[in-house]
């Protein structure tokens, strides 16, 4: 599963999504991690409003499943979120490294709904009812 992380210097998970200088995205899976590949952008990435900048980082991260960043606009997530992809806001700035580690450990065990769920992009849809609560 490919996951992107939206950052300032390569190494942190530490920009908001429309103004990250950088996109950086790893293949990961529960034994084993690697990088990929970094994005770079410029411009007047910190513009409010110009719903442009968007569209060269939704083309760089259209392969992944999980977006990790400091913060997101609602145009932004919404954006996203349409193409499969679950943004996953880190509330203080973190090594990439460590979030990985932490997403292995994740994948190792018992992963939440949300996260199978990623892990299918690109797959056929499965139906899992033993997720689901029965209502009578």
């Amino acid at each position: 599963m490919k996951v992107a992380f939206a950052t300032e210097d390569g190494e942190h998970v530490d920009a908001h999504f429309g103004w990250a200088k950088q996109i950086a995205i790893y293949d990961v899976c529960a034994e084993d991690c690697r990088f990929v590949t970094h994005v770079e952008f410029s411009g007047n990435l910190q513009e409010d409003g110009n719903e442009d900048k968007l569209g060269p980082k939704l083309e760089a991260i259209k392969d992944c499943a999980i977006l990790y960043v400091a913060a997101i606009g609602g145009s932004g997530a919404a954006r996203v979120v349409a193409r499969n992809i679950h943004p996953v806001k880190v509330a203080e700035t973190k090594p990439i490294a460590e979030v990985l580690m932490q997403l292995q450990a994740v994948l190792a065990g018992n992963p939440p709904p949300w996260l199978r769920k990623a892990l299918n992009k690109g797959g056929e849809r499965v139906l899992d009812f033993e997720d689901e609560a029965i209502y009578g």
